[in-house]
């Protein structure tokens, strides 16, 4: 199984990490480890000794045939469900490897940092960028998305990975956060939400 993610997939949150609200000329890709995987509620214990530790949540896509450089008109067929996810980052982590010119996947790849929540099929979305979505932490709304603001659509993406890596059942796909990442601590509720729905609940240790 192959976690892969993209960066800088929502315009406000390239202006709250960067200032602008810049498009990047391609999709930003990039991979977690396996044990990245966080599932089934189970607690997610945060890793004090790597500093700051931010909540990134997004949809979560599940791909569910082989396919390598798949054309974005048929990319739909290739992805059976979805559900919101946590992409887990070490900013101060990822802040330090960038200014060294440094791959920071350690940052994003750590044990744990790829929480998923309960899957919803595909057949019961009618529009998957038509889809909203939030987390909260605590019993309060911290992070509100809608897919229809993503910078480069589901289908897009999926094409674009395909182009360079075969996609095979099972694999996870982290389609971007839009605006209002922020920390984590010990004895932190989180729930996340798809539209009314409930799809994700655990706590952090």
């Amino acid at each position: 199984m192959k976690i892969f993610a993209i960066g800088m997939n929502y315009a406000l949150h390239n202006k709250e990490l960067h200032g602008t609200l810049l498009k990047t000329e391609e999709p930003v890709i990039f991979t977690k480890a396996d044990s990245a995987l966080l599932n089934n509620g189970k607690p997610f214990f945060v890793p004090e000794e790597m500093g700051r530790i931010d909540h990134e949540t997004e949809i979560v896509v599940r791909i569910s045939r082989l396919g390598k450089g798949i054309p974005e008109r048929f990319a739909h067929r290739y992805y059976d469900a979805l559900t919101v996810g946590i992409d887990f980052t070490a900013r101060d982590v990822q802040a330090k490897l960038k200014k060294a010119g440094r791959p920071w996947e350690i940052a994003k790849g750590f044990d744990g940092s790829a929480v998923i929540g309960t899957w919803t099929s595909i057949e019961e979305i009618k529009d998957i960028q038509d889809l909203h979505f939030h987390l909260d932490i605590n019993g309060k709304t911290v992070q509100s998305g809608y897919t229809g603001d993503m910078l480069y659509r589901v289908d897009e993406i999926i094409a674009y990975i395909s182009r360079f890596f075969t996609l095979k059942t099972g694999d996870l796909l982290y389609t971007g956060t839009p605006a209002g990442v922020g920390p984590v601590h010990p004895e932190d509720h989180l729930e996340g939400y798809l539209g009314d729905k409930k799809v994700l609940e655990f706590d952090c240790k």
